[in-house]
């Protein structure tokens, strides 16, 4: 499952927006092996097409992908060197799969900025700041052990550790972040292991004013950061209303859907990952795969033995089905494909996969 750590500043509204986040949370039985500890919520991934697959199946049940948000305390300036629990924060940060950088652009003089003033630019850094700081330590480290051990002989492995970790140590010296080190293929394998902090896809939410929602926005942060505008405060009053009412005030407002719908979508592209569909009587279900997977990889989400197993796909995209009114209806129009290992599963394609056992 996609994991997302949520960062920012003491008092930025990050912990207010992951409240808002588990709101939306979802029965966490229908994904085994998950330990939910206090300050992480599963959040499912919206998906219109899950609906009209299961009314036409008739399904039991239907089963939407799935994002683990963790929020992460309030960093402060120093983390890197233990400054509030700074090291605990950071350990955690290396274990999601991508962030979501908070930073406050609402001004309410009833909640203290720990810097005493709005500057997103200025917060940004120092976040950023952390998060390299951190990964320099670690780099050095790994470079000094590389280098011991190449003295001892010449490994193609080592070799590439070392040419990656001198190309990220630069950037980091520069005061930029290792996501801007350009690594070949073989030294973003060889590294992948490091998870570095400043290394990891970053999407950034700024916390506008209720005013601001709904006006022509330009990032604070400059057009090198993904960043979107997001009222955490409204997002949160948004929850508590009954669906009706959702649609109706979002359509007032002049919104095609919630910011916290556009955030955890976002947050699924950032990663480059697509969804693939399994309907039928029992369950309607979302499958979360990498883009470019093969049938047989994407098979294996389902069950390992089933990627091993792999015979073939039936394929149909959803919209087709839909459309078709029924699985029978679209393979007696045709809209059936039969594909085998090297087809490249599509965004909404709906899948059946026929293995040996």
């Amino acid at each position: 499952m996609l994991q997302v750590g949520i960062v920012g500043l003491p008092n930025v509204g990050k912990s207010t927006l992951f409240k808002t986040l588990t709101k939306k949370e979802i029965a966490c039985e229908n994904f085994p092996f998950c330990t939910i500890e206090p300050n992480v919520g599963i959040v499912e991934v919206p998906d219109f097409r899950l609906k009209l697959l299961a009314e036409i199946s008739q399904s039991e049940k239907v089963i939407p992908t799935a994002i683990e948000f963790v929020d992460i305390a309030g960093l402060v300036k120093g983390a890197h060197k233990g400054e509030g629990l700074g090291n605990k924060f950071l350990s955690t940060i290396r274990e999601v799969d991508m962030v979501v950088h908070v930073i406050r652009s609402f001004n309410d003089e009833n909640v203290h900025h720990v810097d005493g003033s709005i500057d997103a630019g200025r917060d940004v850094e120092i976040i950023e700041m952390e998060l390299a700081m951190a990964d320099m330590e670690t780099v050095q480290k790994r470079l000094s052990h590389a280098q011991s051990k190449m003295k001892a002989g010449r490994e193609k492995d080592l070799e590439r550790e070392e040419s990656g970790l001198q190309k990220i140590l630069a950037k980091l010296e520069e005061g930029k972040m290792a996501s801007e080190a350009e690594l070949d293929e073989e030294e973003t394998r060889v590294l992948k292991h490091l998870q570095l902090l400043s290394r990891k896809p970053i999407l950034y939410v700024v916390n506008i004013g209720e005013e601001e929602v709904g006006q022509e926005w330009e990032s604070p942060l400059g057009p090198e950061r993904l960043a979107i505008p997001l009222c955490v405060k409204l997002e949160s009053e948004i929850v508590e209303m009954p669906e009706g009412e959702q649609e109706v005030f979002l359509k007032e407002m002049g919104l095609e859907q919630s910011g916290l719908n556009y955030l955890i979508t976002k947050c699924y592209e950032l990663l480059d990952l697509i969804t693939y569909l399994t309907t039928g009587p029992k369950e309607t279900r979302a499958w979360t795969v990498g883009r470019g997977a093969k049938a047989p990889v994407a098979a294996g989400v389902i069950h390992t033995d089933f990627e091993k197993g792999f015979i073939r796909a039936e394929v149909i995209h959803w919209k087709e089905l839909v459309d078709a009114g029924s699985e029978l209806a679209a393979k007696e129009a045709g809209k059936m494909r039969i594909e085998g290992k090297e087809y490249t599963v599509q965004d909404g394609d709906v899948c059946h996969f026929r293995v040996g056992v």
